[in-house]
């Protein structure tokens, strides 16, 4: 099933992608709680979404965004670092967010702003201390995401909050696909950025250091996941600033996120 977040009027509502459409499923879960409830009896289609909506950010109150840096090992690489043996973790605010086709912000105090490429992964049944065994029974569904980053702020300090959550950069698809369309922990999927139509990024999920399910399990280990967590997993080789000379983006670049068999989001950068 390919479920749809999606604006209409002032109101965010959840729909489901069929052959003729999109379709109503209901208002967008206003909990956590509702969130786990919605994820555990499922949804229904009702009538077709009329055109004119808008894409939505699937994000419900309350619920945390956990990034995932380094989390393959030839961007580890490219950046001057070792592939590690526990993943670098940071936390984005929801003022953070955009959605797909919003226009992305160029921050007036940078000229530093990179793409990455990534798997959002959505929580649809909470829990503490997940079993790696267990951990995949504890996913809604997946999603695409571009970790946009402000690459000098990232590094003003020893922890990259500054440079992970300006404002509308974290790009966040509104499609996502539950885990029965995909393969087991969404491996294997081609995962690439490309920005002005140059391909920039072209890896696959089946290089990721910390899988899915480690990935789940590792989080759980030291916080309660809740339904409706957006897990970011991290991205490949081919960003921007790793490159020889570097390329940033600037307004009026265009920058597209593809995962095969998940979807595909684009935005342009405003000056």
């Amino acid at each position: 099933m390919r479920i749809v977040s999606y604006r209409t009027g002032n109101e965010t509502r959840i729909g489901i992608r069929t052959e003729d459409g999109l379709r109503d499923a209901g208002a967008f879960p206003a909990s956590a709680e509702a969130f786990g409830s919605l994820a555990e009896t499922g949804l229904q289609p009702g009538t077709r979404v009329p055109e004119g909506w808008t894409p939505a950010i699937p994000l419900i109150p309350g619920a945390r965004i956990i990034c995932i840096g380094l989390n393959y090992a030839e961007h580890a690489k490219e950046g001057g670092r070792e592939p590690p043996d526990y993943p670098g973790l940071f936390l984005r605010v929801d003022t953070s967010l955009a959605a797909n086709g919003e226009a992305v912000p160029m921050p007036a105090v940078s000229d530093r702003m990179d793409w990455e490429a990534e798997l959002l992964v959505v929580i649809g049944k909470g829990g503490r201390a997940i079993p790696e065994a267990q951990a995949l029974d504890h996913v809604f569904g997946y999603g695409v995401f571009n970790d946009i980053s402000i690459r000098d702020y990232q590094r003003k300090g020893a922890q990259w909050t500054p440079g992970k959550n300006f404002d509308r950069t974290g790009v966040t698809g509104e499609e996502i696909v539950t885990p029965d369309e995909l393969p087991k922990g969404a491996t294997g999927l081609g995962i690439r950025a490309i920005l002005n139509g140059q391909v920039m990024q072209d890896a696959n999920t089946d290089m990721m250091i910390f899988p899915v399910a480690k990935a789940i399990s590792i989080i759980s280990e030291f916080m309660t996941l809740k339904p409706g967590d957006l897990i970011a997993t991290g991205t490949p080789s081919g960003v921007g600033y790793a490159r020889t000379p570097p390329v940033f983006m600037k307004p009026g670049d265009e920058i597209v996120i593809e995962i095969d068999r998940v979807g595909r989001i684009a935005s342009k950068i405003e000056g």
